[in-house]
């Protein structure tokens, strides 16, 4: 299968530093910073993303001199990889038992890797080379790829449609060449209630699973973070009209929900569990800012049994910045691994804040060196490195 690399020119890259929002791990309401996207800083980012065509190449009018033409994709992505060195070729198509992912073999799977940040700002580093570097250099499984709804420039607010799903097709083929699985995340945050935007998730996600039909590699994360006093009984009832809707086209795929508290009160799904197969709770965590209290309430909930995904944590304090706690992150990852629970570090990114892993000044999409991190960017890479 061919796969084209997008190059940015350095002119669409200085606007895309004006686009970054803030960290998507806001787990009070006071840290949430609002946006600063321009329209025009947009709509340069908005003119780098190639459109679906069945075999064509061709180069935007407004892309900046020395960009390189960019080969399209088709619009619905191959199946996975076969290749038994890859992590798919490994475990092929994940479910879930006795609260743990699991592959056709019965053998529990860690999954393990980056999210991105908003794809609509950083498309960059949706790439094949990014990718392949993520799995071959830092050793991770795994991609989430994080889609803003409410945010300036979001799924649902004012952003380009087609240009973000293609973004997602486009982030789902390279995972899939490279046999990875990716997560599709649904990054509510400022709509606080996944209902608030619910029958445009259901469209969403309508489409991307007849999309992704054969894609066995794909996880569907349909609700981030939801907060600002949402009750799972809300989360509950939004789930079980979106999850039948993914079901339809893929009846086992393993499907992420969020819950309460900024995706914390995973004892709130404990009690009242949704009655799907093959669901995981989603807990999030900054280092920072979280501690021992909420790495007890995930213990008891694993304990139990209870299907935990963290699809989201950061070394940080929840604003997304502040500084770096690696000994209260080295507890958490002790603890996950310890109950062979699957992780996502926020953010692949080189937004200006503490938990975008890349340093502000750095442009290089792949094959990064040191130069080019931060101090969360040096210290992640090396503990994925050390992951068995």
């Amino acid at each position: 299968m061919s796969i084209f690399r997008k190059t940015l020119s350095c002119a669409v890259l200085a606007a895309l530093g004006t686009c970054a929002l803030a960290g998507c791990g806001r787990q009070d309401t006071s840290n949430e910073a609002t946006t600063s996207a321009s329209p025009e800083a947009s709509a340069a980012i908005t003119e780098t993303i190639s459109e679906s065509t069945a075999s064509s190449e061709q180069t935007s009018s407004s892309e900046a001199s020395g960009a390189q033409p960019a080969e399209t994709e088709p619009a619905v992505s191959e199946a996975p990889s076969v290749d038994d060195s890859t992590p798919f070729g490994q475990h092929g198509a994940l479910h879930v038992e006795n609260g743990k992912l699991t592959d056709a073999d019965g053998n529990i799977v860690q999954l393990y890797g980056m999210s991105t940040h908003g794809i609509a700002w950083f498309p960059q580093y949706i790439n094949y080379d990014s990718f392949r570097t993520l799995r071959d250099d830092w050793n991770t499984n795994c991609i989430r790829l994080a889609m803003y709804t409410a945010e300036y420039g979001g799924y649902c607010a004012g952003g380009d449609k087609e240009q973000l799903k293609q973004l997602v097709r486009d982030g789902v083929s390279y995972a899939t060449e490279l046999g990875m699985y990716v997560i599709v995340d649904w990054h509510i945050l400022s709509d606080c209630d996944p209902n608030q935007n619910k029958d445009e998730a259901i469209a969403f996600f309508r489409e991307m699973s007849e999309a992704f039909a054969d894609n066995d590699n794909v996880l569907y994360e349909i609700c981030n973070e939801p907060n600002s006093g949402t009750s799972w009984d809300s989360i509950k009832s939004y789930a079980e009209e979106v999850i039948p809707v993914i079901r339809e086209q893929k009846p086992d795929a393993v499907i992420l929900v969020g819950t309460p508290t900024w995706s914390q009160e995973i004892d709130k799904a404990a009690a009242s569990p949704l009655t799907f197969d093959n669901v995981m709770y989603t807990l999030h965590f900054y280092a920072g800012t979280h501690k021992d209290d909420l790495r007890n309430r995930l213990e008891t909930c694993a304990q139990n049994n209870l299907p935990v995904f963290v699809s989201e944590f950061g070394m940080c304090d929840a604003s997304g910045n502040g500084a770096n706690d690696f000994d209260s992150t080295t507890k958490w990852l002790d603890l996950l691994n310890k109950y062979q629970i699957s992780f996502c570090c926020w953010n692949l990114a080189n937004k200006d804040e503490s938990s975008s892993v890349f340093k502000a000044a750095s442009t290089t999409l792949s094959d990064w060196t040191d130069e080019d991190f931060n101090e969360s960017g040096r210290w992640i890479r090396e503990y994925f490195r050390s992951m068995p």
